[in-house]
């Protein structure tokens, strides 16, 4: 948790002994000649008094800044591509991330892969180290935090060479603390090499409505005591690498059927419903010392009948994650731009809010200046205070001092060789994604699939853009990994509405075809996926299916020989999936969730912890 990060290699950079003059405590130093830390908990007070002295030096602006957590545009904090210094322009006003620091004194920047932040690790590195200096150059130098949305699974802003690793739902299929902690361990080493030092993972939602468009799978299931448990583990690992875990969405998101980035959900739990679902996990990351929070655009009528979003909502904020549940560390907020914290109040009212109601760290509002000058005036007006600003810049400062950023917040091209997608840690991703692969249907024990007795695949199915950068598409990776073990494999993609001259050219293709292997995604009533599964079935080749991304799809594969889930599409997950159907592996996964019948949905098919094996 307290781990630094490597010290950076010669550079025109300020030294460490410049950079601790940002710290009260380097006051002291610079008269005794004596470095004195302030990033561990057990000088808390000192560590206090220092962080303090160093907020009684910034101005007004400068506090209201470091609330601000933003995107940029670039691959570079100085020299980013015309086509991101013309959106930087568009949107915030200013050229780059360093005159975005400069203008606004923003405490932190989230990095996107569409922002072009993310295209490989020695550019996100020196993306970082770049951010730093200029953060550096202020009039009060404080370090930035660094934070994005590495989740693993389907949600991730890194991908390769970085390793991938599987996401919440298939962790919680493989059930174990263990490689759950070890998912977070690597994961969060490999974000704080890149200067990364805020994840905002794991996702602590307990996904109970099937039709949650927005949770799913970045959950891991729907029983809430394991979830907890896998949340508290999760925790462990990342802030065992130095970096600050976040916990979302606050005070759950998991039963719902709209998405708060497009609408404002409604969740109707009763106050002992939310207490016996949806708290445990988050209680559970606190006990384990998670340092952040996210919330969540949700309305949660029995926690607060005014309806206003968890966001903006102080009843939810401070008197239930505060002051119930004792969290004392950084509250950060969704997302500002998802409609479901506009649809009530207006852009300049929404970060107000937040900080009154409890917030700490204002994420990525629509317009920056909108949002930064409403914060600034609600101070200058009385309606919010400074030493309430104060309150929230402290526990900012708290967690940039325990991730060692306020020691040393540079990285460097040795760490990045050392640390990113190492062979080490590859293999240990393979090995955990085999765990997770769960074996729904066996009919007559059809699997593990013998390369002399079906040795020609057919691979079809839906071909989703690639999570997470992984090589991709599914079909292609699934026949890949076929070929490598030996057997003969086709792969076609059919898409995820497969046409009808598509499924009369799979039906076509399956013609001498020993075993069809199907990748389904999300299937529904209306799917011309269900289609081509029937007409591949009634040709009379064995069917094999995949749920790609939810399980539930197991609901609506009849007739197939095998049913598999993987949770997601990323490499790791289909290469194990390839491993169990050939029997290189054992399916070891059990359900997280469970799947109901497709035609009464009060009859549920596969209970949660079902999974078969081999014997």
């Amino acid at each position: 948790m307290h781990h630094r990060a490597p010290s950076p290699e010669p550079s025109p950079v300020p030294s460490r002994r410049t950079l601790l003059t940002v710290t009260a405590a380097a006051a002291a130093a610079a008269v005794t000649g004596v470095t004195v830390p302030v990033a561990h908990a057990d000088e808390r007070r000192h560590g206090d008094r220092a962080l303090q002295g160093l907020i009684s030096r910034m101005s007004l602006e400068e506090k209201v800044g470091q609330l601000f957590v933003m995107r940029v545009y670039g691959h570079s904090a100085t020299t980013p591509d015309q086509a991101d210094v013309d959106a930087n322009l568009k949107e915030i006003g200013v050229r780059t991330a360093a005159e975005l620091v400069e203008r606004y004194h923003v405490g932190g920047i989230i990095y996107f892969a569409w922002a072009h932040n993310t295209r490989d690790p020695h550019q996100i590195a020196e993306l970082s180290n770049g951010i730093q200096r200029a953060a550096l150059a202020q009039d009060t130098p404080v370090p930035l935090l660094l934070s994005t949305d590495q989740e693993h699974g389907i949600v991730a802003r890194i991908g390769k060479p970085a390793t991938l690793l599987p996401g919440a739902m298939a962790l919680g299929a493989g059930g174990s603390h263990e490689d759950a902690h070890s998912a977070g361990r690597i994961a969060g080493a490999e974000l704080a090499a890149l200067g990364i030092r805020q994840d905002y993972a794991p996702v602590a939602d307990v996904n109970v409505n099937p039709a949650n468009p927005v949770i799913g799978v970045r959950s891991f299931g729907a029983d809430p005591e394991a979830v907890a448990g896998l949340v508290a583990a999760q925790v462990k690992g990342y802030q065992r690498a130095g970096v600050a875990a976040t916990s979302k969405h606050f005070p759950g998101h998991g039963d719902t059927a709209v998405d708060s980035h497009n609408g404002l959900p409604v969740i109707t739990h009763t106050a002992e419903q939310w207490a016996a679902t949806d708290a445990p996990p988050f209680r559970a990351a606190i006990r384990a010392g998670i340092e952040s929070i996210m919330t969540a655009h949700i309305v949660v009528p029995a926690l607060d009948p005014s309806g206003d979003p968890a966001t903006l909502s102080r009843p939810i904020l401070t008197g239930i994650l505060r002051e119930r549940l004792g969290f004392d560390g950084v509250v950060v907020t969704d997302s500002l731009s998802m409609e479901g914290v506009r649809t009530k109040y207006g852009d300049e009212r929404v970060p107000v809010l937040a900080l009154k109601a409890g917030a700490d760290q204002l994420l990525n509002p629509p317009n920056l200046d909108v949002a930064w000058n409403a914060v600034l005036k609600a101070v200058q007006d009385g309606e919010l205070t400074e030493a309430r600003l104060d309150e929230s810049i402290l526990r900012i400062l708290r967690l940039k001092a325990r991730v060692g950023l306020l020691d040393d917040p540079y990285v460097t091209s040795t760490g990045v060789d050392r640390t990113v997608g190492t062979r080490a840690h590859l293999a240990r991703a393979d090995r955990i994604a085999e765990r997770t692969t769960t074996l729904v249907v066996n009919e007559e024990g059809f699997l593990p699939l013998s390369r002399r007795t079906h040795p020609k695949v057919l691979v079809v199915g839906a071909d989703p853009a690639s999570p997470s950068a992984s090589t991709g598409p599914p079909t292609a990776v699934l026949a890949a990994a076929f070929t490598e073990l030996g057997y003969t494999a086709r792969a076609l993609s059919t898409g995820s509405a497969p046409t009808p001259a598509l499924i009369e050219q799979a039906v076509a293709a399956a013609a001498g075809q020993d075993v069809v292997v199907v990748g389904t995604y999300n299937l529904t009533p209306t799917t011309s996926q269900l289609t081509l599964l029937a007409r591949l079935t009634a040709t009379g080749v064995p069917v094999v299916t995949i749920a790609l991304r939810n399980p539930y799809d197991a609901a609506r594969s009849t007739g197939q020989r095998a049913v598999l889930a993987t949770y997601s599409w990323t490499d790791v997950e289909l290469r194990a999936a390839v491993r169990v159907i050939t029997g290189r592996a054992k399916p070891r996964g059990r359900l997280p969730v469970a799947v109901q019948s497709a035609q009464d949905p009060s009859q549920v098919l596969y209970p949660i912890g079902h999974g078969l094996t081999y014997r």
